[in-house]
This record gives structure tokens, C-alpha cells and sequence, in this order.
């Protein structure tokens, strides 16, 4: 079995600390989007959930990034 490198505490807990500030910030953003399009183009209640829907998931994804790139700065193994 390979050695595992010793975890980096520090690193980790800024990863996870910027992670929950900038993942609240991101879904948010994007879910109120998809909520002021929603009510901006008077849209069915259905089509606005899933316009809000969409609008969250793409903050997920861009938290997703916004953790790999984090992740390359501040390697949690090393």
C-alpha cells in the first residue's frame, strides 16, 4: 500500500470555511435569479420552481469548480 501524506489541517480547514461562505453565496445568487426571472417574465409557478431549480444547480456547479481550483492552490495532502 502507498503511504498517505499527512493531512494539512490549515488547508483543510480554509478549503472547507471558503467553501460554505462562497457555496452560500453562489446558490443563493443563482437561485434568486432563477426566482426574479421567474416572477420578472410572470411565468406559471411550475416553470419558476424550475427555473430556480436550474439556477441552483448551477451554483453547485460553479461551487464545484470554485473547489478544484481552490483544492490546486491549497493541496490538502502534501
Amino acid at each position: 500500500m502507498a503511504d498517505k501524506k499527512p493531512l494539512h489541517l490549515e488547508n483543510l480547514t480554509t478549503i472547507v470555511s471558503v467553501a460554505i461562505l462562497v457555496g452560500t453565496e453562489l446558490v443563493g445568487v443563482s437561485w434568486a435569479a432563477g426566482w426574479a426571472i421567474g416572477g420578472l417574465f410572470q411565468l406559471p409557478p411550475v416553470v419558476s420552481i424550475a427555473v430556480e431549480v436550474i439556477g441552483g444547480c448551477l451554483g453547485l456547479l460553479g461551487l464545484y469548480y470554485f473547489v478544484r481550483a481552490a483544492l490546486k492552490v491549497e493541496p490538502i495532502r502534501g
